[in-house]
């Protein structure tokens, strides 16, 4: 763990349950469109060299989280499902534009200071879900999508900035309504870092 990281810890609140921190809803630009007086586009990086190792799986049957999706977790990454998420008094911390939050997957643990959240949206395409889930992220800004794969499902992914911190998620359409994992990380070094977690996560994602 660099010292860096372990010295923001104290400064970092929890990320579950009733007080989980989650951005506040707000108004972006029309995505695929780079935002008026918006910088060059920062946020496509490299594919990470390292391959996360499987420890468990989230989404079935027992797990931490009932999910319309399974997926591997990587090693040490912890799951909590998220308490009550649809009642309204939460609204502002479990609520991003159609998706609901059901499940955190806390790194700190494995040594890295973010979280995989699971969201879940009405049915509909995966695309229009993942595009009103970016809108309602306040200080989203240069928004690229792209149609790939998750497992054997049919995707799409997003690779955007908040604030300048580089944030990316990708969205499959189920029987029971889409679903968004979302990766997101103290800032762009530590989100970089758990691109390991998050591709095995796409990668092993089944429907079920």
């Amino acid at each position: 763990m660099p010292e860096r990281a372990r010295a923001m810890r104290t400064a970092v609140p929890a990320l579950v349950t009733a007080g989980l921190l989650l951005t506040a809803c707000g108004t972006t630009p029309k995505p695929d469109d780079r935002a008026a007086g918006a910088g060059p586009r920062k946020t496509t990086a490299p594919a990470p060299a390292a391959v996360a190792t499987a420890a468990a799986t989230l989404g079935g049957s027992g797990t931490a989280c009932a999910l319309p999706v399974s997926f591997a977790l990587a090693e040490g990454w912890e799951p909590k499902a998220v308490k009550d998420p649809e009642n309204p008094e939460f609204a502002a911390l479990t609520r991003q534009g159609p998706a609901v939050v059901r499940c955190e997957v806390d790194a700190k643990p494995a040594g890295n200071i973010g979280y995989l959240r699971v969201w879940t949206a009405p049915k509909g395409p995966a695309r229009a879900a993942l595009e009103g889930f970016v809108r309602a992220e306040k200080g989203s800004s240069a928004v690229a999508f792209r149609e790939t794969r998750a497992g054997a499902l049919p995707a799409t992914e997003v690779t955007y900035s908040v604030r300048d911190k580089e944030e990316r998620a990708f969205a499959v359409a189920t029987p029971e309504g889409t679903v968004i994992v979302h990766l997101g990380g103290l800032d762009t070094d530590e989100h970089r870092a758990m691109l390991p977690a998050y591709e095995l996560a796409k990668r092993t994602t089944k429907a079920g």
